[in-house]
């Protein structure tokens, strides 16, 4: 029997090796029984994104679930998560089902489950579905198109649900009337369709479908997305975005073709929501974030949280309380005007509208921040070392052994998901293991990309001395 655990965004594991019919089968039965066991309410959303057999593992879920007793809402093709997750809203279904790896490679596929909020189940809800996994369950997978024509089966147009749901919350025709050149880079997922059915004027890139992804992990960070910054560099497009394969992460580039992270995208988001839509509400955000998301939360009066790594620990908060945004450092944010639930393509237009509204670029509006917060930069590095010596680091940093990185001495230590070391003028390094990998990830902020990169090779230094 293969042990099924979900991480900090749903069980993921490698097509045809753990993830099979048989064992995405089990996880629906279990799904099914926790939908059963805490409501009266037996429905779900059912969607996949443009990973290798995602149809296949959408009639494995759906013939689970029918066989169950759960109705079943799905769409004819592939759609993002915060299709999924929207529509799971709209129709009031209890539960929704991405049949998505999110942004690891082409080889894996997975299972996310949604909330009938409209975000992700909370860890007491995934607690409960693994603890209702069997060691097997039988399936007679139906085909599609005989699926549908069950009575416990409802096509419906996710994308387009969405689609409708973007053009009641933005001034579309600003953005299209601005006169700014938009880029977008799809990295062949699951968005691929809807930026150019909402800006027919974009220029678009890797939006094709391809479930191999040319062989390049669909994450939206710098080093995968070298293709889109040279055509920003050699072209008109004064800002470029960027989503993953199931485009509920942001990647942004400005008019130079220079990466912009998601501690800035938030920053910029919080200024525009409470200085242009005048909404309010608490700031959520993960401890591997900037600490300028705390100066400039007190300079417009919001509370500001730090919570643990993982999204479904900002959602939580985000629906228990009045909420303004929640957004983690790798790239997932959500805002309180739309679900609980990270959506990269609805940041981009929020950030669209922004540069529309004012006529100023990207970089005019990060430095429009940065009167506010002083100018910073981040980076991570990602270290692979042997999972003793990684423990052995890791023990190290429990007892506050380090003193210093280098020439730079701690002069604090918070301990919220990780190891953060505080250091002089407002620097700090951290260090957080992976749970899966022998990987240590070692993040560092600074005013400066330089100054970054020193803390970052002291702590390198240090720590595998």
């Amino acid at each position: 029997m293969t042990k099924i655990k979900f991480g900090t965004d749903g069980w993921r594991a490698i097509i045809a090796k753990e993830y099979t019919t048989d064992n995405v089968a089990r996880v629906a039965y279990a799904t099914a029984q926790w939908i059963k066991n805490t409501s009266d309410n037996h429905t779900a959303v059912v969607g996949h994104d443009c990973r290798f057999g995602g149809k296949l593992f959408t009639e494995t879920t759906i013939s689970v679930f029918i066989k169950e007793g759960i109705k079943v809402y799905t769409s004819k093709d592939f759609v993002s998560t915060p299709m999924v997750s929207l529509s799971t809203l709209i129709h009031k279904a209890y539960a929704g089902i991405v049949l998505t790896a999110s942004h690891n490679p082409y080889t894996y596929n997975g299972f996310k489950i949604k909330a009938h909020y409209g975000g992700p189940a909370i860890q007491d809800e995934i607690d409960a579905v693994e603890a209702l996994i069997p060691e097997s369950h039988a399936v007679d997978i139906i085909p599609f198109d005989k699926l549908i024509q069950d009575s416990m089966v409802e096509v419906i147009d996710m994308e387009q649900e969405y689609i409708d749901h973007v053009h009641a919350n933005f001034d579309i025709e600003a953005i299209k009337n601005s006169g700014i050149k938009f880029g977008y880079d799809a990295m062949y997922g699951a968005g691929q369709n809807v930026v150019r059915r909402l800006i027919p004027d974009t220029s678009l890139l890797h939006c094709d479908y391809n479930p191999s992804f040319m062989g390049q992990a669909p994450e939206p960070i710098a080093r995968n997305l070298k293709p889109f910054a040279e055509l920003i560099k050699n072209s008109n497009i004064s800002c470029g975005l960027a989503t993953d394969g199931d485009a509920d992460r942001i990647g942004l580039f400005d008019e130079n073709g220079d990466f912009v992270d998601s501690h800035h995208i938030i920053l910029l988001l919080i200024k525009y929501l409470v200085e242009f839509k005048g909404v309010k509400g608490s700031v959520y955000t993960s401890f591997s974030c900037t600490s300028k998301i705390a100066n400039l939360c007190k300079h417009y009066g919001l509370e500001h949280h730090v919570t643990k790594i993982g999204f479904k620990y900002i959602c939580k908060e985000m629906i228990e309380n009045q909420s303004l945004l929640g957004g983690e450092e790798s790239g997932g944010i959500a805002v309180s005007t739309h679900i609980p639930e990270r959506d990269g393509i609805w940041m981009g237009l929020i950030l669209w509208e922004f540069m529309a509204k004012t006529g100023k670029s990207l970089n005019e509006l990060i430095q429009d921040v940065y009167e506010i917060t002083g100018s910073f930069a981040m980076d991570r590095y990602d270290l692979h070392v042997p999972e003793d010596d990684k423990w052995a680091i890791i023990d190290k940093c429990k007892a506050k052994q380090y003193a210093a990185f280098g020439d730079y001495s701690v002069t604090g230590h918070e301990t919220i998901d990780g190891y953060k070391f505080l250091l002089n003028d407002d620097n700090w390094v951290m260090i957080r293991p992976s749970g899966t990998e022998p990987l240590l990830r070692v993040y560092a902020q600074a005013p400066t990309s330089e100054e970054v990169i020193k803390i970052l090779d002291a702590t390198k230094a240090t720590i595998l001395a």
